[in-house]
């Protein structure tokens, strides 16, 4: 039988092309999202054999039980989780910063992502079976202005994933975390900012920056590693991207 994989955040961006590629693989996905009429056009592109839309707000957290609670049958037995939803909101320095906002990014990026792991994780225990990818940010160890929570959150999706596994010493349930840098083709910046578009395409004009197929390329590779090996952490950027010298300034 096909494994089953849960993606979040599946309707758009790299989320989408982590379903496209696992069902290619031969994988069954549940593609959980809130926005319910992009997965069900999904549905009728990929078929409803290989691919079940969930409709699913992470940030709630009774919105996940009751999304879980109505699986089918057939659908419930998931091995895989890939921890895909997650969001910026502004790119305002800390003290000018909507508190909403920060709130909005830990009950998404951390909360959410948490809860659901902790929900499926028991059933991977009993069966000393599965694979969970999160999928964090370059943000998450490297600071910039304005990165205040986001950056945060993704710092702790990383550490999160590192003391899953030392809990699961000695299962047989591995853990990843993929951390990408700068990404376009999804609507991350687009929500970031808020829809300014100019300011979209001003932060990727000329960056040949990464791209979701890349994403779900490593999220693939991940999963198709010999069960022995574990990936603990990949950090991904475009060429184009690098380290610079730290800011000093000067009175």
């Amino acid at each position: 039988m096909a494994k089953i994989a849960l993606v979040t955040g599946a309707s758009a961006g790299f989320g989408k092309a982590i379903v496209e590629q696992l069902i290619a693989d031969g994988i069954k996905v549940i593609g959980a999202a809130r926005r319910f009429e992009k997965l069900k056009a999904l549905e009728v592109t990929l078929g409803s054999e290989y691919f079940y839309p969930l409709q699913m707000d992470v940030s709630d957290t009774k919105a996940i039980d009751l999304a879980l609670a109505g699986l089918p049958s057939q659908w419930q037995d998931i091995s895989i989780l890939v921890n895909n939803a997650g969001l910026a909101l502004g790119l305002d320095k800390a003290h000018e910063a909507d508190f909403t906002n920060w709130m909005t990014m830990i009950n998404t990026n951390v909360v959410g992502l948490i809860y659901l792991t902790r929900q499926l994780l028991p059933t991977m225990v009993l069966k000393d079976e599965g694979i969970i990818i999160n999928l964090g940010s370059t943000a998450g160890t490297i600071p910039y202005p304005g990165a205040n929570i986001y950056g945060a959150t993704k710092a702790f999706v990383k550490q999160f994933s590192l003391n899953l596994r030392a809990d699961l010493a000695g299962s047989h349930i591995r853990v990843s975390n993929i951390e990408p840098g700068l990404c376009e083709g999804t609507e991350f910046s687009s929500v970031r900012f808020n829809g300014d578009e100019d300011r979209v395409k001003a932060l990727y004009q000329g960056a040949h920056a990464i791209q979701p197929k890349d994403i779900a390329n490593t999220v693939t590779w991940v999963i198709h590693q010999p069960p022995h090996v574990n990936i603990n952490r990949i950090e991904i950027m475009p060429v184009s991207q690098s380290y610079g010298s730290q800011p000093v300034s000067r009175d």
